[in-house]
């Protein structure tokens, strides 16, 4: 087995016995180091958005100082769900190892599916206003902040 889809995987399987959050494990690696971990508190710290991708995620960044992990790898006992997905994306890591699919986490109960097809619907301009209702206003109001962040000469784009 893989080192580290094996730490990945001993990260999930160690949440089984805490009832943290899921049975999902997590790292990040960096020139063949491990420089962050993480497995799913959902549970234990009452966050929705605490997923063992995103738990590795802050970890690394925290470690190495850095908000960016390009050149990173990141290894995870499944397939990630569309929000961890996107995480990984804003953090600039293009290689994800990934041990159950998507169908497996559908299998024991996990609903990723249904925010998939959400988003599906969304982009083809479908909508689905008992997901979740989108609207926008106020906009000419708050674009203005927008237009001042496109002025500032010490921004820092990530």
């Amino acid at each position: 087995m893989d080192k580290y889809m094996k730490v990945a995987k001993e990260l999930s399987e160690d949440n089984l016995k805490t009832n943290a959050g899921g049975p999902f494990g997590a790292c990040v690696v960096k020139d063949g180091e491990i420089i962050g971990k993480g497995s799913n508190h959902v549970l234990s710290d009452n966050d929705p958005t605490a997923h063992a991708e995103i738990m590795a995620i802050r970890n690394a960044c925290k470690n190495i100082n850095s908000y960016d992990l390009s050149n990173c790898e990141l290894y995870t006992s499944c397939f990630p769900c569309p929000m961890c997905l996107s995480a990984i994306i804003w953090a600039n890591i293009k290689k994800v190892y990934y041990g159950n699919t998507k169908e497996d986490a559908a299998s024991i109960g996990f609903r990723d599916d249904y925010i998939y097809d959400y988003i599906r619907k969304l982009t083809d301009n479908i909508g689905d206003n008992e997901t979740l209702n989108l609207e926008c206003i106020d906009r000419d109001e708050t674009i203005k902040i927008f237009n001042k962040f496109l002025e500032k000469d010490d921004k820092i784009m990530y």
